[in-house]
């Protein structure tokens, strides 16, 4: 009651500055990114594959099933990311990620849930599983930034979030520098899952930051259905090109 009250005075006397370039912005909202900075964090938008979500070049045509999907199925029923990775977007999660500016999962998440709400409510989800790390990755950075998104998106929507259940036992190289092949060789066997109990029957939504090749969230999503998931559909901040 007393922060409804006074915040407008607050943000008078103290206003919220952009994430990105610092420029002071008034009637900042949660996401706190300036105008300028906002236009460059770029929606995915259709024509997609309506399985993978890769989008495709033609600015126009209905969603379709890439090519890729049709010859060689992925393991999920789909996969969605909320932004294009890059300009304004690439920045945050590189800034969320390597330089522990761990407020950064705010706008991101929030903005990812805006985007894939519609998505995830008709999904139906049971559980919302983020993709783990191993625990020396852990220990260097210090936090799973898909655990950090998982908890917005749980916030949002309703959905429990089980942040142990699916598990990395393995190390792997970070899949940055590497080929499409490399990186689902550098996945392969990495991921086990804790509790099939937990897992069995229900309808999972996946969590990372990036979607690239698809080859960890891919990974992840056989070994969920193989531990009796019912469905699995992925859901990132962002897409990369791989």
């Amino acid at each position: 009651m007393f922060q409804r009250l006074f915040s407008p005075i607050i943000e008078l006397l103290f206003p919220s500055v952009c994430h990105l370039c610092k420029e002071f912005i008034p009637d900042a909202g949660e996401v706190k990114l300036c105008s300028t900075c906002l236009a460059k964090a770029s929606p995915l938008l259709s024509p997609k594959c309506n399985c993978c979500g890769q989008p495709f070049e033609s600015p126009i045509g209905a969603d379709h099933h890439c090519g890729s999907c049709i010859t060689d199925p992925p393991p999920f029923c789909a996969a969605r990311a909320a932004l294009l990775f890059e300009e304004s977007t690439r920045e945050l999660i590189h800034q969320f990620k390597y330089s522990k500016r761990v407020m950064l999962r705010r706008p991101l998440g929030l903005l990812a849930a805006a985007y894939l709400g519609e998505f995830a409510r008709e999904f139906g989800a049971d559980l919302i599983v983020p993709v783990p790390l191993h625990v020396k990755r852990l220990r260097q950075r210090g936090f799973n930034q898909a655990i950090m998104l998982g908890e917005i998106f749980s916030s949002k929507w309703g959905v429990a979030l089980s942040r142990n259940s699916l598990k990395r036992i393995r190390w792997t190289e970070p899949q940055v520098n590497l080929g499409a092949r490399e990186r689902a060789a550098n996945v392969k066997g990495a991921f086990a899952v804790d509790s099939v109990n937990m897992i069995s029957g229900k309808r999972i939504l996946l969590v990372d930051d990036v979607y690239t090749t698809g080859s960890t969230a891919k990974e992840c999503c056989r070994v969920l259905m193989k531990a009796g998931a019912a469905d699995v559909a992925v859901l990132t901040i962002a897409r990369g090109t791989g």
